[in-house]
């Protein structure tokens, strides 16, 4: 622990707690920080102008990024027939049906993305409540419910980012490497802010996106200039 300690202390020095950075100049000063034995991630989080205890305030939404993650998502597809042949073929890592539903409902739950066809709904809609709390219930606007499963497949494993509001209205989202190029997170994280911003509700009033910050999965953060993240991004679209 006196170590670890020490390791943030020294990764920290560097850093002003109390500036806001430029994106770019804060992704320098974060991947400099990530002194880990390990490639960490590098994460955004966004503080947003709403309340989603309230319906029309509620942000969600995916994007895919333009550089991947740099992690590789375990994929169930709930497909028959034809379908989860090509599942297979695109990369999914479990394909089944009733045999797939019987392993959830024994807890046997070692994937990160479900997708479904929509014949498999009935099915997978009475598993909700494994499925529900951990994020993974596959939903029609998120692209995870489709008959195109090799597309969903491939976007899940081609580093397509699901995003949801928290109670304290934050969003957030690992958007790649250490080992990434400035360049790339840049481009990550911008794409990350325009689809966050093209997920803003009908419901949401005043100023939309108020804070953010940049971090690494065991460096320190720092605040980011609101201003240096908005614009379009064509990478990210």
């Amino acid at each position: 622990m006196a170590r670890t300690g020490k390791r943030l202390k020294a990764a920290a020095s560097g850093i002003d707690r109390q500036k806001q950075y430029e994106l770019g100049e804060a992704i320098t000063a974060i991947k400099g920080a990530a002194t880990a034995k390990f490639d960490e991630t590098i994460e955004m989080s966004l503080n947003l102008g709403v309340d989603p205890r309230h319906a029309d305030q509620m942000v969600r939404g995916v994007v895919n990024l333009p550089h991947g993650t740099g992690k590789t998502l375990r994929v169930a597809v709930f497909a028959k027939g034809d379908k989860a042949e090509q599942a297979l073929a695109a990369g999914a890592d479990i394909v089944g049906a009733d045999d797939l539903a019987e392993k959830v409902q024994a807890g046997q739950i070692d994937f990160d993305r479900v997708i479904a066809t929509p014949d498999m709904m009935p099915l997978v809609g009475r598993l909700g409540r494994i499925l529900g709390p951990r994020g993974l219930m596959p939903n029609p606007k998120l692209g995870t419910v489709t008959p195109n499963v090799t597309e969903a497949v491939e976007a899940a494993k081609g580093g397509q980012v699901q995003f949801r509001v928290e109670k304290a209205g934050i969003v957030h989202a690992g958007i790649g490497r250490a080992s990434f190029a400035a360049e790339q997170l840049a481009e990550n994280a911008r794409s990350f802010v325009d689809a966050v911003n093209r997920a803003k509700p009908a419901g949401a009033k005043g100023t939309y996106l108020k804070r953010a910050h940049l971090s690494s999965t065991m460096g320190p953060g720092v605040k980011l200039e609101v201003a240096s993240l908005v614009g379009a991004n064509p990478a990210g679209q």
